[in-house]
């Protein structure tokens, strides 16, 4: 039956022109933005999971932050700590060398001169031993803690090792020196056990900071795979995406060729009445 008034082939062409210019807006915008799911309208399921890795991604690279700096903290205290190590054994020699009972008088005072001032620059190492404003040999802390998974429930703890004079770990005192024997045995004695002491915090200190590097690492790890994953769930595919524009952008002129024709056919019932 021919109609002027219901023109069946011209709504199916434009039903079917609209699906494609649909599809064709989707596919023009997934190719501008790179992503396939950019919204919850996309695909909410994918989006809400999407977005609790994005939330998980930023935590850890808070947690990185924080392993970061503790772990900045912990090399500069190691430092500073070796270089107390190697003043102590300087120490020794000098303490060891003014228990000869054959020096002389200038020779002991000379001694005693350098075994001071070596003293007193463990003192100055150890005040100068900060990262941004965290000192872990003065005594001044005592812990700091790295976050160490996204949710902030688990931490590594450092202590302070307090490395500076007439300590625990450094026994040697602000006033010791070497100006008679019996001064040079007790200082002897003093730097001796030191070196032992300050020996066994670098140990402690470097074992934090393999501890801290292994849980960077792994942390950095995570924070990867979770922004691969998000990448699989919201990605689009670039060349498959180029391929359906080219096959849309053909599909959307022959639609509209289709369309032309269909609204041209009601003009035949025209020739009905020649």
């Amino acid at each position: 039956m021919a109609t002027i008034n219901t023109n069946t082939g011209a709504l199916i062409a434009l039903q079917n022109l609209n699906a494609t210019n649909t599809q064709l807006e989707q596919v023009q915008r997934r190719i501008s933005t790179g992503l396939k799911v950019a919204n919850a309208k996309d695909d909410g399921g994918a989006f809400a999971i999407a977005q609790k890795l994005r939330g998980d991604v930023k935590s850890f690279d808070v947690v990185k932050s924080s392993l970061s700096r503790v772990s900045s903290a912990v090399d500069v205290a190691s430092a500073a700590g070796t270089a107390i190590s190697d003043l102590l054994v300087d120490l020794k020699a000098k303490a060891l060398a003014a228990t000869d009972t054959s020096l002389d008088s200038a020779s002991r005072t000379a001694l005693n001169e350098d075994f001071k001032a070596l003293r007193d620059q463990i003192t100055t190492i150890v005040d100068n031993a900060s990262f941004n404003g965290t000192n872990l040999i003065n005594n001044s802390t005592n812990s700091i803690k790295a976050l160490a998974n996204a949710d902030g429930t688990a931490v590594i703890t450092v202590l302070d090792e307090a490395l500076q004079l007439s300590g625990s770990i450094v026994t040697l005192t602000t006033t010791d020196d070497v100006s008679t024997v019996t001064n040079a045995k007790n200082a002897l004695t003093a730097v001796k056990a030191s070196i032992t002491n300050v020996g066994s915090a670098l140990a402690r200190l470097g074992t934090k900071s393999k501890a801290l590097a292994v849980q960077q690492d792994f942390v950095t790890k995570l924070s990867d795979a979770l922004t691969s994953s998000i990448g699989n769930l919201v990605d689009a595919d670039l060349a498959t995406e180029s391929a359906r524009l080219q096959a849309l952008q053909v599909k959307q002129q022959l639609g509209v060729q289709a369309l032309s024709i269909a609204n041209r056919a009601p003009q035949t019932i025209l020739g009905f009445f020649r």
